[in-house]
């Protein structure tokens, strides 16, 4: 968040800017980028380019993945053919979640449950799954498809169970402390006994290096080699895995930290190593300095996860690129997100926003709020004018600031496997899961501790013998004896009414979670739609609703599988930056127009492994601006009519001009006078993928009536309610209900309460009308 207070002071006109004229190695690399744009072969990738120079080798992590590159695809060798199928695929903590798309547009969802020893284990299991739903092999169905979209958790499992690599830092002398100076920032801070994060790296791994490089890039002190080759020496003896090495200014000139890798390999062959300017290659200096460190920390499970998963599809058959997605809502290849594997984080839940965008376009909800309960979390995402906010501040993940763009949401411990348990002579629900192993109890698995899933089988909400349309069988031994033992006896409650406490609670959490985001982005959450997704969403969003005043629900039949949906829709993407420092009255547009060309060259490089030309690809150009004495910047379009428009003053006074304007909307005040300072340039380049052609629900002209399954009593209003259970698969467009009703999908369900009205539109989705 842009800081709200008022800036001191315009910037000294003395002030150097950085970027004013070429230091010598600067225009060294500008006249090789040059040879980039205007040489009709392809121009080699960036960190190739620049270690040229310094004799460094291509990347180990993503040489290994490249280097078992199967037959290309249809898009690299130019050759068309006719849509095969496609595959998007979500591990969460309970489910994993498929969702296949046929070539005629129908789309086949499935689960599995996750297994969270080895994800790529769950995952293949659940292709065969698929596969027998097709009537087709596992080979069969996989040499058959074109695509396979991957969100995956284990980079966030990393941070969370902080059980990732053992890691060394090295950083410029004076600076071994910073990243736990953490900008003096504390979670809690009225709590003096509040502990401080673990460290990533432990400071008798960290070493600072005699090297000194200034803002230009010109170099104030040599590096000294003996000390980096001693420092490495320790590490390797201490059995550090992974090494991070963050020099300042080395976004401007990287040429220290590029030998520094040289000097590691030499000493220490078999460690990774993470060098901040190809992480986050923009000031500050903490922000880059952690995120290197995430990298580092996540990045050997990761990359060894994903060599696993590919061995394994290549294995049973498929041909083409595994692709993940992005923390910014882009997918690209698993060998690019092997060397930047902290991009990997909320791969998953960044699907489902994508696909919940997707499907509030076509009901014409623009201004929504996305909200995902799945079986051990529940995330909030807030989206203005049809896009979600993309952060590249301030995202703090598990305690570590991460400064990559990342779709700006928040997370609780809130899902049907959130536990519950008394404390104090208090109800809590989560954020403990009971995640896919036990599992609750219902699920016959060996849990005995009481869940949001165990509470919503006691109160009516949820068929008690199956989930997934039968495919999943529950069992009701030992669920009301565990609620009635575990919560209600310790608050003489009934066991009906111990359920309902946990149904109250975990609704009570999650509706916070929405306050929480609407009301620190200075918004109304009764001017919002609620976009609901995951398995157990569906259940619960009806009551949020009624508590925060939301009248507007959207409920897709396909959200409970939305992450693995929302793969499919995303585009690939990759997102640069360049540190550019300078009043933005005084900011060079050649300059400028050179870094962009910079970053063009560069995204080109990258999303040429993707089969990708620039022909096929999207270019939006963005100015990073704050007011003087602001921590944190803005990205605001850059004012052109197309990416190849000119770049003039006229341009940079539109771009600021936008500024202020922006800076009003989304914090309710600009500084016109001001001259804000420009911090950043900014690219994003987008190849756009095909989208699965999903069919529209069909009109059916059979009464409502006719789909009802079943009735059964469920708890609305302080009593159990006779209540008509309708199969999904019989209702269609134009289908109009009234609660108390619950509506039976194959993976989800739908509670309407008292007074809610639900109709079913052509793209499948349930409009709910909250009273």
């Amino acid at each position: 968040m842009v800081s709200r207070t008022r800036p001191a002071r315009p910037l000294s006109t003395s002030m150097a800017v950085a970027g004013d004229g070429a230091t010598p190695w600067i225009a060294t690399r500008n006249a090789y980028l040059r040879t980039c744009l205007t040489s009709t072969s392809p121009p080699r990738p960036r960190s190739a380019s620049t270690a040229s120079s310094c004799g460094a080798a291509p990347r180990p992590e993503i040489c290994a993945l490249t280097a078992r590159r199967r037959k290309p695809s249809a898009r690299q060798t130019g050759v068309t053919h006719s849509m095969g199928f496609r595959i998007g695929i979500d591990v969460g903590g309970t489910f994993t979640d498929f969702v296949l798309a046929r070539p005629g547009g129908e789309l086949v969802l499935s689960k599995v449950p996750t297994t969270l020893a080895d994800q790529s284990l769950g995952v293949m299991q659940g292709l065969s799954a698929l596969a027998a739903k097709e009537g087709l092999a596992t080979r069969a169905l996989l040499e058959a498809t074109e695509l396979v979209v991957h969100g995956t958790t284990t980079a966030d499992n990393t941070l969370i169970e902080m059980n990732g690599a053992k890691v060394g830092l090295l950083t410029t002398e004076g600076h071994r402390d910073e990243i736990e100076i953490r900008r003096g920032y504390k979670e809690e801070i009225w709590d003096p006994a509040f502990p401080p994060p673990v460290p990533i790296a432990k400071r008798r791994h960290r070493f600072g290096i005699p090297e000194r490089l200034d803002f230009r890039g010109n170099v104030v002190r040599k590096l000294d080699e003996e000390a980096v080759r001693t420092a490495v020496r320790r590490l390797r003896r201490d059995g550090i895995e992974s090494i991070a090495v963050s020099f300042l200014f080395s976004f401007v000139n990287p040429s220290h930290e590029l030998r520094a890798r040289e000097l590691i390999r030499q000493e220490h062959p078999d460690a990774r190593v993470s060098l901040s300017h190809e992480v986050m290659p923009t000031a500050p200096e903490f922000e880059r300095t952690s995120t290197t460190l995430v990298d580092a920390y996540v990045g050997p499970r990761v990359q060894t996860y994903l060599e696993r998963l590919e061995r394994a599809l290549q294995e049973a058959g498929y041909r083409h690129d595994l692709l993940l997605m992005q923390s910014s809502g882009a997918i690209m290849t698993a060998a690019f997100l092997a060397g930047k594997a902290v991009a990997a984080l909320g791969s998953g839940p960044t699907g489902g926003v994508m696909g919940a965008c997707a499907a509030a376009q076509t009901a014409g909800v623009s201004d929504f709020i996305a909200i995902d309960m799945g079986g051990t979390s529940y995330e909030v995402c807030v989206v203005r004018k049809g896009r979600p906010t993309i952060k590249s501040f301030w995202n703090w993940q598990q305690r570590y600031l991460i400064g990559l763009p990342m779709v700006e949401m928040h997370a609780i411990g809130a899902g049907g496997g959130s536990i519950a348990n008394v404390q104090a002579g208090a109800l809590h629900v989560g954020p403990k899961s009971a995640k896919a192993e036990p599992g609750p109890i219902c699920y016959g698995r060996g849990g005995v501790e009481p869940t949001v899933t165990d509470a919503n089988v006691v109160l009516g909400y949820l068929n008690p013998e199956a989930l997934c349309g039968g495919e999943f069988k529950l069992v009701s031994a030992g669920v009301r004896q565990a609620i009635a033992e575990r919560i209600g006896k310790p608050l003489g409650l009934d066991v009906v009414e111990a359920a309902h406490g946990i149904f109250r609670i975990v609704n009570a959490n999650m509706a916070n979670a929405i306050r929480r985001v609407s009301s620190q982005a200075g918004l109304d959450p009764r001017e919002f739609a609620l976009v609901v997704y995951g398995g157990n969403g569906p259940v619960h969003a009806g009551k949020q609703a009624e508590e925060l005043g939301i009248r507007k629900m959207l409920v897709p039949k396909t959200s409970p599988a939305f992450s693995a949906l929302g793969l499919l829709i995303a585009d690939y993407g990759v997102d640069l930056q360049r540190s550019y420092i300078s009043p933005s009255g005084r900011a060079s547009p050649g300059r400028i127009a050179e870094l962009f060309r910079e970053m063009q060259a560069q995204a080109e490089s990258e999303l040429r492994v993707a089969g990708l030309g620039p022909q096929d690809l999207e270019l939006r150009r963005y100015l990073n601006l704050c007011y003087p004495g602001q921590t944190f910047d803005m990205s605001v379009p850059l004012a052109v009519s197309s990416v190849g428009g000119e770049i003039g003053a006229a341009t940079l006074a539109a771009t600021v001009a936008a500024f202020h304007d922006l800076h009003e909307e989304l914090h309710t005040y600009a500084v016109r006078e001001e001259e804000p300072i420009l911090r950043s340039v900014r690219l994003q380049a987008a190849g756009r993928t095909p989208k699965p052609m999903v069919r529209r629900c069909p009109r059916l002209s059979t009464p409502v009536v006719e789909a009802v399954r079943s009735r059964r009593p469920a708890w609305f209003d302080g009593r159990f309610v006779d209540t008509p259970v309708y199969d999904g698969d019989r209702l269609g467009f134009g289908h109009r209900l009234a609660g108390p009703a619950i509506v039976e999908e194959r993976f989800t369900t739908l509670v309407l309460y008292p007074g809610h009205t639900a109709e079913l539109d052509e793209h499948g989705n349930y409009v709910v009308t909250v009273a």
